[in-house]
């Protein structure tokens, strides 16, 4: 796929910054992953509007300016290893990439873990390990993580989770008990347990246990 036109990355960016993300590293990752890669078949030419697309295996990629919100909830430092539960396109492991040391993504689909992979391969993104797992219980091989981000709605943040998660560090996670009504939260973990703060309303699938029937 080819690059966008210049005045559309800077339409793309103006949507981004027009929803409150001002963290200038985030900007930067923004505009230097093109999410063009990312959306195949049909909705190829809508990569670049703000909104969220279909993909395979009946999900979803999520609209930019929701990865960029949910990122910079993330406060990602250079130094950190991040785990994202929900690999989806890759788009939101590919931006992690360019904040932190290493990314671990998990899905439960394998069809979408391969694409992610190829993708990832292609823009000499090295630092991220994109895997099948069942995402609900994280990646305890891997734990503890500095940032847990989950780009699935759970009722609660799941248990597993937030165990997997460094003292000092941050998970954001959307719940809600329906598809409809849902809010985005950042979990702090302290010494004494868990704070939490909500951002915004937001519409994710559902975080399902188990793997994906797709080979």
């Amino acid at each position: 796929m080819t690059e966008p036109a210049p005045e559309t990355k800077m339409q793309f960016l103006f949507a981004i910054r027009s929803k409150g993300v001002t963290d200038r590293r985030v900007l930067n990752a923004m505009e230097e992953i093109d999410r063009g890669p990312f959306v195949r078949g049909l909705f190829s030419e809508r990569a670049y509007e703000d909104m969220p697309l279909p993909i395979a295996c009946g999900q979803t990629i999520s609209q930019p300016s929701v990865v960029a919100i949910m990122t910079q909830a993330l406060q990602v430092s250079p130094r950190d290893k991040v785990l994202e539960v929900g690999t989806g396109s890759g788009y939101q492991a590919a931006i992690l990439s360019k904040l932190a040391r290493r990314v671990y993504t998990v899905d439960r689909h394998m069809r979408l873990v391969r694409e992610a992979r190829v993708i990832f391969e292609a823009q000499g993104l090295v630092n991220i390990t994109a895997m099948t797992a069942d995402g609900s219980h994280g990646l305890p091989e891997q734990a503890p993580f500095d940032r847990i981000i989950v780009t699935a709605a759970a009722e609660d943040p799941p248990g597993p989770l937030l165990a997997q998660l460094k003292i000092g560090g941050i998970m954001v996670v959307p719940v809600g008990q329906s598809d409809t009504v849902q809010t985005l939260i950042r979990v702090r973990r302290g010494e004494d347990g868990f704070e939490y703060d909500e951002i915004r309303p937001v519409r994710f699938v559902p975080l399902l246990e188990g793997l994906g029937q797709d080979s």
